[in-house]
């Protein structure tokens, strides 16, 4: 693939697009996002807050800690974190600045002010409206289909913002549907490592850092250390261990940013912490290692773009069959070991759903990379999963698609079970 080439460009910028900074959960974090936003159109501290999510959203939200709020959890908590502390133009590292007396005036604002959170059903699976009050005044945000998708902004019933009419704060992505397995083999082997090394530098950097804060520190059910504990430092197990690690910080309050994949830290970490561990056992090269990335990273984008950005569908399942396929590569293995190692792992994790950010989260990653080396280890060992094996199909792609339909078709009704079950709590 020559670097003139649109596809080529295309895989760079996907790659710049994706792997962006965030502090904390990307839900809460899009809900405090939109309440910092709307609070700097009404110009004045609400005094009424209306928050409407959709429910995979309200799934998301439920559970996990909002970070820079002294562990507090919950949608009205990550208004009030976007309305106190938060500076809109930080986007998803909108609350990473805010101040221990924010966090404090956060508590009395919460108990004084009126947040009150509706069930949003738009037809979107990613759908969010933060209203605003103060006096006679009013604002609202609504953000849709992904994180930082702000799609309108009105004050006082005046639209000053509408995606629908043309206005758009940043450009629309770049075209996910240019990824297939042989393109990214392709771009891998070709690309400039200069192109590619300051998206890849930072990931390596930020999911380092909260990874190993997560081992040395007390947070949620320390899934990373147990498992460190119960199986010792062999790289199959450290691999996954520090993967889960990043993830007990991340969903238990760490204040530390994390580099994202499809919208999502959990996936970010599970897609680069790993290949980083191999990288650093098999004595690689920085080059190797950033191919490597650059391999687990798009494989993982590859298959979210068919799920969609929230499912029932683990996102740890495709993230963590990413980074079998980094793994893979660095062992030495060309592009027959990586789409295999892909679908083995696929093969074996598929349906392990998502019900919500939360401790448990870390040992989800742990299970996924699990499955993403024994993939690898499967070829290796002349064994493979065969088109017909359930949903495994002849072509990684087109059992790509087929995890894709799973995700965003099959599951859907699942999704509704788990956001009822979760909303009855």
């Amino acid at each position: 693939m020559q670097r003139e080439d649109m596809v080529y460009q295309a895989y760079v910028k996907i790659l710049e697009e994706e792997l962006i900074p965030a502090m904390g959960c990307t839900e809460p974090i899009a809900i405090a996002y939109a309440s910092a936003k709307a609070r700097e159109v009404l110009g004045s501290l609400p005094e009424r807050t209306v928050v409407q999510a959709s429910g995979s959203i309200i799934k998301n939200v439920k559970s996990v800690i909002v970070p820079n709020t002294e562990h507090l959890k919950g949608i009205p908590a990550a208004a009030a974190a976007g309305i106190i502390g938060g500076k809109a133009e930080k986007e998803l590292e909108v609350i990473a600045d805010v101040t221990k007396e924010q966090a404090r005036q956060m508590r009395e604002y919460l108990e004084e002010s009126d947040i009150q959170v509706e069930y949003l059903d738009d037809g979107h699976v990613f759908d969010l409206i933060v209203t605003e009050y103060a006096g006679q005044e009013q604002a609202s945000v609504r953000i849709t289909d992904f994180h930082t998708n702000i799609t309108l902004i009105e004050k006082n019933g005046e639209v000053l913002f509408s995606k629908t009419e043309g206005g758009s704060p940043k450009e629309e992505k770049t075209d996910r549907s240019l990824l297939n397995m042989e393109a990214i083999w392709d771009f891998v082997q070709t690309v400039e490592i200069e192109d590619i090394r300051g998206v890849l530098e930072r990931q390596i950097r930020y999911n380092t850092a909260i990874s190993e804060e997560g081992l040395k520190n007390d947070y949620g059910a320390n899934i990373g250390s147990v498992i460190l504990k119960t199986y010792g430092d062999d790289i199959k197990k450290r691999a996954g261990a520090k993967a889960a690690a990043g993830s007990d910080a991340r969903m238990n309050g760490c204040e530390l940013p994390v580099v994202i994949n499809s919208g999502s830290g959990n996936q970010g970490i599970t897609c680069s912490v790993p290949v980083i561990e191999y990288a650093k056992e098999l004595g690689s090269s920085e080059e190797m290692l950033y191919r490597a990335l650059a391999l687990s990273n798009l494989t993982a984008i590859h298959q979210k773009t068919g799920i969609g950005c929230l499912s029932a569908y683990c996102g740890a399942v495709s993230a963590g069959a990413a980074a079998g396929a980094g793994i893979a590569y660095l062992n030495g293995g060309g592009y027959r070991e990586v789409v295999h190692t892909v679908v083995n792992a696929l093969a074996i994790t598929s349906g392990m759903i998502c019900d919500g950010a939360k401790a448990s989260c870390a040992a989800k990653i742990a299970s996924a990379v699990d499955a993403g080396i024994l993939g690898y280890q499967m070829f290796v060992n002349g064994q493979q999963f065969y088109a017909g094996d359930g949903i495994v199909t002849k072509g990684v792609d087109a059992t790509i698609r087929n995890v894709g339909r799973l995700g965003k078709d099959g599951m859907k009704g699942t999704n509704e079970e788990i956001i009822r079950m979760m909303m009855c709590d």
